[in-house]
């Protein structure tokens, strides 16, 4: 696929498909990371004389227009960043008559950033013809495609894999840095190879791992999925989180990885609390001695230690998920020293995305310390477990 830069856009209208899916509360944003990523791309348009038509999508409104969910935020917060400024409609329904002439009357340089994409039914829509028909209504806003919304393209939407089969495209700067990455864990990584994973459940990252265990060297798991592994084991793991589905899953797993000379890493001792509260008392305990009537709320010290010293021996080092309840400051400790010794990893570090991004950026470190932030941790995910993702197939870079 040809690169982004060689397209001659000068008074073109692009229809650039971002992910612009920031953390929300209140109406206001949590985290800017996903919009300040986009900005190298829709400033390349920009000096390239084009003027913008830019869609994305806020969270899982299901086909329905939800005031608290709307981009009207991101559009304020994206023309701060820019300097400039940029045009939001807030009409639900992408294709009307006022959306249209927006987007027809736009002179070069100027943006217009559409209305949450998924308030359309169609945009989801798992009817590949009714797809097909909003693709073709969005096809007639601009000339040409770019698709930059990485935290999308394991989705089978019609902004993000139908409508660039009727444009001429390109990928984004974005999309192209996700995949160079994302190369780099899968070809040929530097080791030792090491991975981290936490965040709620085991069966979200049950591809991963599975497809990773022949290829990798450490992995080491945290976050509420833990206990799924640690009951496995037998042991007990009180009111904690647990897939009771997964426990003979989970003993393969542990099973493979002994066969395959893979460190599994496991925390030796857990913080726990009576309950889910960020006013809840904290106490730190064995694994072997977690109170029935209590839950485990972040990897305890030593074990936060113990990851650490492993982590930094690393050449190549993937984390996703934090190792504990990160937005609680009493159960942060975990995520904090596994972040840290991130930043110390001598070859390349990838934080995956999601609620990685957020924590790393919530517990006060730069994104300047990690080799890289990826913006999509789902996407990143099912990249690593080999699968073909829709929206990079449409854009030619499986």
């Amino acid at each position: 696929m040809a690169a982004l830069s060689t397209f001659d856009l000068a008074g073109k209208r692009v229809f650039l498909r971002c992910d612009l899916n920031v953390p929300m509360k209140d109406g206001l944003i949590k985290d800017d990371g996903r919009i300040k990523a986009s900005l190298p791309t829709i400033q390349l348009l920009l000096e390239k004389g084009a003027s913008l038509v830019i869609a994305a999508h806020l969270g899982r409104p299901k086909g329905e227009a939800n005031p608290e969910l709307s981009l009207a935020p991101v559009a304020k917060r994206l023309a701060e960043l820019l300097d400039r400024k940029v045009k939001f409609i807030g009409a639900t329904d992408l294709v009307s008559e006022s959306v249209t002439q927006a987007a027809q009357t736009l002179q070069p340089g100027e943006i217009l950033l559409l209305e949450n994409i998924r308030f359309s039914a169609a945009e989801t829509s798992k009817d590949r013809s009714v797809r097909d028909a909003f693709a073709a209504d969005l096809a007639k806003l601009a000339d040409f495609y770019v698709g930059d919304g990485f935290g999308a393209v394991h989705r089978q939407h019609a902004s993000v894999f139908d409508l660039p089969k009727l444009l001429p495209h390109a990928p984004g700067n974005l999309v192209v840095a996700e995949v160079e990455v994302l190369k780099k864990l899968t070809q040929n990584p530097a080791r030792p190879y090491g991975v981290v994973l936490g965040g709620a459940k085991v069966s979200d990252k049950l591809g991963v791992i599975e497809n990773l265990l022949g290829k990798i060297d450490l992995l080491a798991i945290g976050g509420g999925m833990v206990f799924t592994f640690l009951k496995a084991q037998g042991k007990e793991i009180g009111t904690s989180l647990v897939e009771e589905q997964m426990l003979d899953v989970v003993k393969g797993l542990i099973a493979t990885a002994e066969k395959n000379g893979v460190k599994l890493l496991l925390p030796t001792d857990i913080v726990v609390a009576p309950t889910f509260s960020a006013t809840a008392t904290p106490t730190v305990v064995s694994v072997d001695a977690i109170p029935a009537d209590q839950m485990g709320l972040d990897i305890g010290p030593n074990s936060a230690a113990a990851f650490a010293a492993e982590i930094i021996k690393c050449k190549t080092v993937f984390w996703n998920g934090p190792m504990g309840v990160f937005e609680f400051p009493n159960f942060a400790a975990g995520t904090k020293v596994i972040a840290q010794a991130l930043t110390q990893v001598s070859g390349i570090s990838v934080v995956g995305g999601g609620d990685s991004a957020a924590a790393v950026r919530a517990l006060g470190f730069a994104d300047s310390q990690f080799g890289y932030i990826s913006t999509g941790g789902g996407a990143a995910l099912e990249y690593l477990e080999g699968k073909e993702l829709p929206g990079l197939s449409a854009l030619e870079l499986n």
